[in-house]
């Protein structure tokens, strides 16, 4: 009996109907000689600091770095009842073996693994490696199960990634939350992604448009532009010497035959530049939609970084591509034809190939699907018809005109053959074609019927749409990392609309705009991140090292135990070194109600989400409203008492429960204040009078 465990319960049941296992079961399903079972998203999470020390469960910036021995991990409390289903059917008798079916991916990987090890289990697993739902994809995948030992290095690689985020996310929150007195979010990817964002608009508010000017001269059928120049009056000098002149000579004419090659497939970062660009959702958007129509088995695999297929899909293509054009309606009078050599190259695939429909696509009712996805699958379908069409063939004109002794140039383009563009659409994209030139001879002699000065204004950078934003992150540090390197930039296709979403969240980036096309701004809160956050943390190229450094460690080619030294040297030399940039206060103010006066310093106490802290940055005294104290005896740390304890420093409080012994009790609780300036509790009895 093998053990089947998938990502998620729509692929576990997917693959179930394929094996024969119909046999439903509470958390799993059962038949033909398998089991199927799955997670739910990570089973199996690192814990929280406090799990290793107590101390750590309040925020003190003496308490860092928190850098632990030996990682702790804990069972989500939300997917208990799933696990504890995982662990009783590995500790099965009858199940000999297991399969890992997660993703076929980093993450994928990391989610089995974690289970596996927590449930302590020891028997052999096998690795299920596929990009296509369809079931002629899963029978042959399970054909060809591989050894799980085959990914020990991609499962070294993610948990590199979960531990230095962890590393970097804890220690680099809590360092500058307490020291700018608000919660202040920061992530090994996360902050540098912010950093380009802001980088960004600042560009923009300190561009200065520059006027320019140009002298355009049209003969009869055409027009032919002069230099920008930067002064008006050697514009207009110019213009009037041509006016004067009254006509232009050829100095160069030529037409030349130029193809443009079709584009390539999609991968998962295109796809989602393309689809931002041209119907306005988000890179989450798209993810979830091209996720819902890998598991309907409409499109293959969508978390990959390659653009090209593999040689054995070469017959695949001939039945495909016809297919899919008379499905989906892409111009379906005018049948393409299919050049595969264009779409397969094996050594440009990595884990996954390109994203193209799959077969099952043919018997798919289309109108069935909800709209967006219905959208994503023919964006999908199209650019397959495209990447496989002949390339579209024009005839590029250039002149060149000597008009009083000036030079004037004009381009013209015609297009002989369409070839791929006949398949795609409408395109936003701004066309280069400026219509076809006359045929014209050198030395020969034009009229000038008009000679214009035009008045132009250098422009500001363009604010990031996730397009661009995208496009910035898959290119970030591309001129440190070597150009044989197989990934550039930070985040990986998988990551990198989290990313996005997550800054969205936590309040450092908005999506502003009334298009369809929102852009992407940065905060105050945003802004003053990047503003007190060192370079090592925030910068793109040290991030986009650090991905590819993952990927060698995914090849096994660089060693985990060297990346997570650099992690650690780096948040221990940040803790130790960094001092607060001057003026913090006008970058982060003081939020909350003042609620009393600290008894450590004397400063004012505010009253914020998490609890009341004292507004000196340099004392350590808080009230946490989530107080294990008070929970300890029944009670909550509410703001009468809180008050009570500023103001006297105790308070008496009835009803309290005893954790040991269930039984309820009367007591002072009386606040004093350790060299740390921490608040310490303690309970004090009124003694009984003696009979």
């Amino acid at each position: 009996m093998k053990l089947i465990i998938t990502e998620k319960p729509s692929v576990g049941q997917a693959y179930a109907r394929v094996l024969g296992a119909t046999k439903r079961c509470d958390g799993y399903l059962e038949g033909g000689g398998y089991v199927v079972s799955w997670c739910v998203g990570h089973l199996v999470e690192l814990a929280e600091p406090q799990a290793y020390d107590e101390r750590y469960e309040k925020w003190n910036r003496s308490d860092l770095p928190i850098l632990p021995e030996h990682w702790k991990y804990r069972v989500s409390a939300a997917t208990k009842k799933q696990y504890a289903t995982l662990k009783a059917l590995m500790e099965r008798t009858d199940v000999e073996s297991i399969v890992n079916c997660c993703d076929a991916g980093r993450e994928g990987e990391l989610i089995f693994r974690l289970v596996y090890q927590q449930c302590g289990c020891k028997k052999p697993f096998e690795r299920l490696w596929i990009s296509s739902m369809e079931d002629a994809a899963i029978r042959d995948g399970f054909a060809k199960l591989r050894p799980g030992t085959e990914y020990d290095a991609l499962y070294e690689a993610a948990l590199c990634r979960e531990r230095a985020d962890w590393i970097v996310g804890i220690n680099a929150t809590r360092l500058f939350s307490c020291l700018y007195g608000q919660t202040l979010n920061v992530g090994r990817v996360m902050t540098p992604t912010l950093a380009m964002v802001v980088m960004r608009e600042m560009a923009i508010r300190g561009f200065v448009p520059e006027p320019f000017y140009t002298v355009q001269i049209l003969p009869a059928d055409f027009h032919a532009d002069g230099e920008r120049m930067k002064e008006k009056d050697l514009a207009a000098a110019i213009a009037e010497e041509c006016r004067n002149a009254g006509k232009a000579t050829v100095r160069r004419a030529e037409q030349k035959e130029r193809s443009e090659k079709p584009p390539a497939l999609y991968d998962l970062t295109s796809l989602q530049r393309d689809v931002n660009r041209q119907l306005g959702f988000t890179a989450q958007q798209t993810l979830d939609y091209t996720q819902s129509l890998y598991e309907k088995k409409l499109v293959t695999y969508p978390r990959t970084d390659s653009r090209y297929l593999t040689e054995d899909m070469d017959g695949l293509l001939q039945e495909l591509v016809p297919m899919v054009q008379q499905k989906c309606g892409i111009s379906p009078d005018a049948p393409t034809t299919v050049n595969p050599q264009q779409v397969i190259n094996g050594k440009k695939v990595s884990d996954h190939h390109a994203i193209i429909p799959t077969k099952t696509l043919e018997k798919a009712d289309l109108d069935g699907l909800p709209g967006g996805e219905k959208s994503v699958l023919l964006m999908i379908a199209r650019r397959l018809i495209c990447a496989v069409s002949e390339p579209c063939r024009y005839l590029e004109s250039a002149v060149e005109l000597d008009c009083a002794g000036h030079t004037f140039k004009s381009k013209g383009k015609a297009v002989i053959s369409p070839g791929w563009k006949t398949y795609a659409g409408k395109q936003d994209e701004k066309d280069d074609a400026v219509g076809d030139l006359p045929v014209l001879e050198e030395s020969a002699e034009l009229p000038i019927v008009s000679v214009e000065l035009k008045e132009g204004k250098t422009s500001a950078p363009k604010h990031f749409t996730e397009d661009l934003l995208l496009s910035a992150m898959e290119t970030a540090g591309a001129d440190e990392i070597p150009k044989e390197a197989e990934r550039r930039g930070i985040g990986t296709p998988a990551t990198r609309a989290s990313i996005i979403e997550k800054l969205v969240q936590k309040g450092f980036v908005e999506r502003k705009g009334d298009k369809k096309i929102k852009i992407l701004v940065p905060t105050s809160k945003g802004e003053a991140l990047v503003t007190i956050v060192p370079e090592a943390i925030q910068s793109p190229s040290m991030t986009a090292e650090w991905e590819e450094k993952l990927l060698g460690m995914e090849h096994g080619d660089y060693e985990s135990d060297t990346f997570m030294s650099e992690i650690t040297g780096m948040i221990q030399d940040l803790v130790q070194n960094y001092r607060c940039v001057a003026g913090a206060e006008t970058l982060f103010p003081q939020k909350g109600a003042v609620f009393g006066s600290c008894p450590a310093c004397g400063a004012d106490v505010l009253d914020r989400q998490k609890g009341y802290f004292c507004s000196n940055r340099d004392c350590r005294f808080a009230l946490w409203k989530n107080n294990r104290f008070f929970e300890h005896i029944g009670k909550k740390l509410t703001s009468t008492i809180a008050q009570k304890l500023l103001s006297e420093g105790k308070v008496r409080l009835k009803g309290c429960k005893s954790a040991k012994s269930g039984r309820n009790f009367d007591a002072l609780v009386v606040m004093t204040i350790g060299d740390g300036g921490q608040a310490q509790f303690s309970l004090e009895f009124e003694k009984k009078n003696a009979k």
